[in-house]
């Protein structure tokens, strides 16, 4: 752990498998870390009932409900980041899991260092960071607060996802400038050959369309989340 991150963020690890629960209990408070663990999505339902979590880990195979389902359930009433587990190593499975609404995934087996990484990087998502851009845009009938990180429909907030959040703000810092999928891919905490350069740009397309759902009129013809073509993507505020 560094200083800048949080030291007892509360993570929730959702497994079927016993032994996984506990080495991931054991070796995530040894990195301090608060956890809490839940064996199906019903005991994670129960404990998310009473308790908020900085950052749920969940296993996308377990029996009955399955981590793709749970995701898109919770992603209904919370913006709680998400990151998925997976034994899954096909690239449609993965980019499933992010359009069921998830911040990010990491394929089983995994190296505990590699998880503790992703988990920062989810986490450094979520505070709002210092805006270069603008203090507010006017996105329509939208309005951005940069300095929150907080998106608002005249009196009521839009719940984003901690990635969502990430890829607003890094847009609103530069408005009308065109950012790459790679310094996108960068911002968010991955490096661009985790998955052989191509599928993490997918994946950044994947987030964009979700964000594009959130904040435009007609998300089929973007107006104010724009693609540039061969390069990335730009925000064009009122």
């Amino acid at each position: 752990m560094t200083e800048h991150d949080q030291p007892l963020a509360h993570i929730l690890v959702v497994d079927d498998d016993e032994r996984i629960r506990t080495l991931l209990r054991r070796f995530l408070m040894r990195n301090g870390f608060l956890i809490s663990t839940a064996r199906d999505a019903a005991h994670a339902r129960r404990l998310l009932a009473g308790l908020d979590f900085d950052l749920i880990v969940l296993d996308v195979m377990m029996p009955g409900e399955d981590g793709f389902s749970l995701t898109r359930d919770l992603r209904k009433r919370m913006s709680t980041p998400i990151l998925l587990l997976t034994a899954r190593g096909e690239t449609e499975d993965r980019i499933s899991g992010l359009e069921s609404g998830a911040d990010d995934y990491l394929p089983k087996p995994f190296e505990p260092r590699e998880l503790l990484l992703r988990i920062a990087a989810i986490l450094r998502r979520v505070p709002a960071a210092e805006s270069r851009g603008p203090k507010f845009l006017s996105i329509g009938q939208l309005r951005y607060d940069a300095d929150k990180g907080e998106l608002w429909q005249g009196e009521s907030p839009l719940r984003l996802t901690g990635t969502e959040h990430a890829l607003l703000r890094r847009l609103a810092d530069t408005p009308r400038q065109p950012v790459s999928r790679a310094e996108l891919i960068e911002d968010l905490g991955r490096s661009p050959a985790d998955d052989a350069g191509e599928n993490s740009e997918r994946a950044i397309d994947v987030q964009i369309t979700r964000l594009r759902r959130k904040i435009e009129p007609d998300p089929r013809e973007p107006r104010y989340l724009q693609t540039v073509r061969g390069t990335g993507y730009m925000l064009v505020p009122d």
